[in-house]
């Protein structure tokens, strides 16, 4: 697996957990302290998150790390 595809997996799994709490990107990112672009990008596989903001990815959508990972 390359780093890109790696990083649209996991963007892909933020995005399907986002929808299944309900929020919008905006709403995300209001609740994780970011801008929405920051949302967007990790959605989309360009930019990773990094480990604080993994963290609260985490905490705002209650799921574990691993499931963000698990693909």
């Amino acid at each position: 697996m390359t780093v890109t595809s790696f990083k649209k997996e996991f963007g892909l799994n933020v995005a399907r957990y986002r929808k299944e709490a309900g929020l919008t990107q905006e709403q995300l990112a209001e609740r994780c302290g970011v801008v929405l672009q920051t949302i967007g990008h990790i959605e989309r596989g360009k930019h990773g998150p990094r480990f604080d903001l993994l963290e609260k990815l985490c905490e705002v959508l209650e799921v574990h790390p691993k499931q963000l990972f698990d693909f």
